[in-house]
């Protein structure tokens, strides 16, 4: 079905070239090679294609010698892998099917069979006495050495077993407080190491920026296929329907089940603002003149100023840049200077 909507949804991006590719959203390393082998065809049949980078999501335990080979074959060039923890008693907490070992020894394998890129994910804010647990999840994937990381936080969401345990009193999640802490130590110990904060939860060697999230972080349209996929063309937002069932027949008619947005030029700027705030490289306040005809500095002087002095936000030339503590209260500081 994935095949099948790519097909109907080869007119989006009106010919612009593709130049990455990224399977995510679920498992989808759980597919077989022959499935992703159509999906990757049917891309380069019925789409501009000029790839820079193909990128798929896997756990550790799917990465199994014949795995990577096919992935390797397949044309993959970057793994993404969902650590979340080298300690294995958090690993059960979470739930997650492979151990720390497993961990350690896909990305040891995936390297051995020539993947030279790869993202690990690692998750921060589970409760404990002290930061000794996290202290040492960092220190084993720097030792790792991986080209880039990503890190979030543990968030708790209401219909998950978290938050009913949350909900009945029998979790305490970690407070505010205590998950700041961590994220402050994830950028110092990944900082030393070597990494670049180039985007509030991603961290990369100089080479090794995600090519296909900085392309969205920059606003370069995109599309997404799949249930509860999103796209972008530029001026309005597309979200397909989550309902697999539903999503399947719908196809099954040729028709692409999806509601769409149309983004205001307020809303435009507002998400420019949002989401290059977030990277390394800030808010061009040129980009804001020229394109969404916005006077940033003219328009939220106050706020521009006591961020600066509050040493939350650096003016290099015409750019606004966050600084290490400004990233906490990154979301906060973007909805105070939206139009």
């Amino acid at each position: 079905m994935i095949s099948k909507e790519l097909v109907l949804q080869k007119d989006y991006l009106k010919d612009a070239p593709i130049s990455t590719i990224y399977f995510g959203g679920g498992t989808p390393s759980l597919l077989e090679a022959r499935e992703l082998e159509l999906i990757l065809d049917t891309i380069h049949r019925h789409y501009a294609v000029s790839l820079k980078e193909v990128t798929i999501e896997t756990n550790p335990d799917d990465l199994h010698e014949q795995k990577i080979q096919e992935l390797k074959l397949l044309g993959f060039d970057r793994l993404s892998i969902g650590v979340q923890s080298f300690n294995d008693e958090v690993l059960k907490f979470y739930n997650r099917a492979h151990n720390s070992k497993e961990s350690i020894s896909s990305i040891e394998k995936a390297r051995a069979y020539g993947f030279t890129k790869m993202s690990i994910d690692l998750m921060y804010g589970f409760p404990s006495e002290d930061h000794m647990i996290w202290k040492s999840d960092l220190a084993q994937a720097i030792l790792l050495d991986p080209g880039h990381i990503s890190s979030y936080c543990l968030s708790i969401e209401e219909d998950t077993a978290l938050g009913r345990w949350t909900k009945k009193g029998t979790f305490a999640p970690a407070t505010e407080d205590f998950a700041a802490e961590q994220f402050e130590l994830l950028q110092s110990e990944l900082g030393q190491a070597g990494y670049i904060q180039y985007e509030i939860s991603n961290f990369g060697k100089e080479d090794d920026f995600a090519v296909h999230n900085t392309n969205y972080w920059r606003g370069t349209p995109y599309l997404g296929v799949g249930p509860s996929a999103h796209s972008f063309d530029g001026k309005s937002r597309q979200s397909n329907i989550s309902n697999n069932g539903k999503y399947i027949r719908s196809l099954r008619e040729s028709q692409v089940p999806y509601t769409l947005e149309t983004l205001s030029a307020q809303d435009l700027t507002n998400e420019y603002i949002l989401t290059s705030l977030r990277t390394v490289w800030g808010v061009d306040l040129q980009v804001l003149q020229n394109r969404h005809n916005i006077d940033l500095e003219g328009e939220k002087r106050l706020e521009i100023d006591q961020f600066i002095n509050q040493k939350m936000m650096v003016k290099q030339g015409d750019f606004l840049i966050l600084s290490p503590q400004g990233k906490l209260l990154a979301d906060y500081i973007a909805e105070k200077l939206f139009v």
